[in-house]
């Protein structure tokens, strides 16, 4: 998986997700699968492909420290998946890690996918 892009701040790409209508969070659920609750859908990993990725770093605390990943849908729809570490981590236990690691990764520009 390539290295994540160090972008701005985390708020301000959720902001500008949101504007674009693009705010789908996608989280893990209680069956060890990735749902969306706006999208009303859930996945396997196979229904997912990582397209971006942004890396954030804790101003005072390196363990406060996330990614963002931003993926395409197999029905073109876009949404994020958080993984946050140290005390805002709520992936808990493998489930998440494994999931993620089976997504596939097409990286594209930024301007394609907010254009």
């Amino acid at each position: 998986m390539e290295q994540p892009v160090e972008m701005t701040t985390l708020s301000q790409i959720l902001e500008k997700l949101r504007l674009k209508g693009k705010d789908n969070e996608i989280k893990m659920s209680d069956h060890g699968k990735m749902q969306s609750a706006n999208l009303n859908k859930i996945y396997n990993p196979e229904d997912l492909t990582i397209v971006k990725s942004y890396r954030f770093e804790g101003m005072s605390d390196p363990a406060d420290s996330s990614v963002l990943y931003l993926v395409l849908d197999k029905d073109g729809d876009i949404g994020y998946m958080l993984d946050a570490y140290g005390t805002y981590s709520n992936n808990e236990g493998p489930g998440f890690d494994d999931f993620l690691k089976k997504i596939p990764v097409a990286h594209r520009d930024e301007q394609e996918l907010f254009g």
